[in-house]
């Protein structure tokens, strides 16, 4: 692992966020978090879980401080895809500590608070958020120059909770190559611009996948619908994901961090730079 940070994104030039700072609350006081990245999508099963694995360990492998929110309380997956379980959270009685994965992750999830994974949590939307909340107020997250959350799907409370009261910097979008790409995006666009929120980008996952025979590039969902959306709503695209069986295993059995990354290099180019 590196020592010194490489790659440092320049910062993208946004207005000043505006609006919900009378909800903001504040991080644990052992916490110095400098970048807020939240990965949303408009609907489920676009592998948006996935993805924010694969830009957690870019940023790790850039030599970034990185960190992992599993904001989806009631469908996490992120110690299952980093090989992480409840054994591996520290509390004291003072503050929570996030697991910590192989390569220096930080995790905090649901997940890690109960002793079977497969544990359903039967909860209302008041206690959910309320959860999600303590995972920034009493989680000492200590030095992390890049938090990627992971979102439940749509714009409920869970979205509107993070959007409100923590401090957001950017989100990235992950969409598939469907028509259905456009109302996805819409849905996340709509819900930025009201919590006045920059979008960093597109990510399109289930991009293509590539014949082991003769390396061609089959798009089993048709021909992409992306760059037509991202060029209506002047957003770029950072990354295109192909189906890869050997990525699928790596999440399945912990090895997240053993993933081809290099279709997300694109993010050097989106993300907000972590300064001093």
């Amino acid at each position: 692992m590196a020592e010194k940070k490489q790659n440092v994104p320049p910062k993208p030039k946004y207005p000043p966020k505006t609006g919900g700072d009378s909800f903001r609350i504040e991080a644990n006081k052992g916490s110095h978090v400098r970048r807020v990245i939240a990965v949303v999508s408009g609907k489920g099963g676009v592998g948006k879980s996935s993805v924010t694995a694969m830009a957690a360990v870019w940023a790790r492998r850039n030599g970034f401080e990185t960190a992992v929110m599993d904001a989806d309380i009631t469908g996490p997956s992120m110690p299952r895809m980093f090989g992480l379980g409840y054994t591996d959270l520290v509390a004291t009685e003072e503050c929570l500590y996030p697991a910590t994965t192989v390569t220096g992750i930080k995790v905090m999830s649901m997940n890690l608070l109960t002793k079977q994974e497969d544990a359903p949590v039967i909860w209302r939307s008041p206690v959910i958020t309320g959860a999600l909340k303590q995972f920034w107020t009493d989680v000492n997250w200590g030095n992390v120059d890049y938090m990627f959350i992971d979102m439940p799907p749509g714009t409920g409370d869970v979205p509107l909770t993070v959007f409100q009261s923590l401090p957001v910097d950017g989100i990235l979008i992950v969409a598939t190559p469907q028509d259905l790409v456009g109302m996805i995006v819409r849905k996340a666009v709509g819900m930025a611009k009201m919590m006045s929120v920059p979008i960093l980008g597109i990510i399109e996952n289930m991009s293509y996948v590539t014949c082991p025979c003769c390396g061609q590039q089959i798009k089993l969902f048709g021909e992409s619908h992306v760059d037509e959306t991202a060029q209506k709503y002047k957003i770029p695209v950072v990354a295109r994901i192909p189906i890869d069986p050997a990525q699928t295993a790596a999440c399945d059995t912990g090895k997240a961090e053993y993933m081809e990354i290099d279709y997300m290099d694109g993010l050097k180019d989106v993300l907000p730079a972590v300064g001093e």
